[in-house]
């Protein structure tokens, strides 16, 4: 189903130059995008999702085992090679693929199991610059979360540095940016490249970006996801989250009352200063 006013030069993204090393218990040789939860791969997951919500424009930035990847995506995407990947981070990434933005682009992290209702939230919500964000919840932070604060809506800050009693959600890893909104991005990319400050994740970016420009956080609204940086995380992928985000695939042809429930049940994170 495509998401309504999409538009069709917006381009996607996906992050997918790292190797994971602190996954290599599970996926072994092969970088973690190409860890299988279910049937298929994270990577083919996301790929269906982007296309299932009318992004044709797919753009990977690759790098460890770059033939692998570039096999499993097939045809009809187009690729960046980060040659560097070993000494350098998703930001480096992103900056590679600079010159594909200028329309607007959605951008992804490769290792994010998610919803397809998280990513038409983010492509209809009516900011043009926007960050998916898991509502805090219950759950306790350490220094592992890219966490972020939000106020009146906006993301303020966003850094793994954040003090958990002091965050408001966590980077999900999902952001969109509308035009002028991209070619302010690319200035702030521009300004870490420069400083040599290669190795940092694509949040240090967001976090300059946010102090130029408005931009909004839009909350999970308890639709099930999980970025997997370790075994316990692709084992809980596959074990709790890809049979939630199934259960409520199924349970949207049931009534409006039971497709609420499973989505309480896979979730129920809420931001209560969006």
């Amino acid at each position: 189903m495509e998401a309504a006013g999409v538009s069709g030069r917006m381009r996607a993204i996906v992050l997918a130059a790292g190797r994971g090393g602190r996954l290599s218990g599970v996926t072994g040789d092969h970088p973690k995008c190409l860890a299988r939860v279910g049937n298929c791969t994270l990577l083919e997951r996301q790929l269906a999702t982007l296309r299932s919500c009318g992004l044709d424009a797919i753009t990977v930035v690759v790098g460890y085992h770059a033939a692998d990847v570039r096999r499993v995506c097939g045809p009809g995407v187009g690729f960046v090679d980060n040659t560097r990947f070993a000494s350098t981070n998703s930001l480096y990434s992103l900056w590679l693929a600079r010159d594909l933005l200028a329309d607007g682009f959605v951008v992804l992290n490769c290792d994010v199991l998610f919803h397809q209702q998280l990513l038409v939230d983010l492509l209809t919500a009516r900011y043009e610059d926007a960050l998916l964000v898991g509502g805090r919840g219950d759950g306790v932070y350490c220094d592992e979360e890219m966490k972020v604060c939000i106020r009146g809506g906006r993301i303020v800050d966003i850094a793994k540095t954040i003090d958990p009693a002091a965050a408001d959600g966590e980077n999900i890893g999902v952001a969109k940016f509308g035009r002028s909104g991209a070619a302010a991005l690319v200035e702030e990319l521009r300004r870490v490249v420069d400083a040599a400050a290669v190795h940092e994740w694509l949040p240090a970016a967001f976090s300059a970006f946010c102090r130029r420009r408005p931009l909004w956080a839009v909350e999970s609204r308890g639709f099930p996801w999980i970025e997997i940086d370790f075994p316990e995380d692709y084992w809980r992928a596959c074990s709790e989250v890809l049979p939630a985000i199934e259960a409520l695939d199924d349970a949207r042809s049931l009534a409006p009352a039971t497709a609420r429930a499973v989505t309480n049940a896979a979730s129920g994170r809420t931001i209560h200063h969006v």
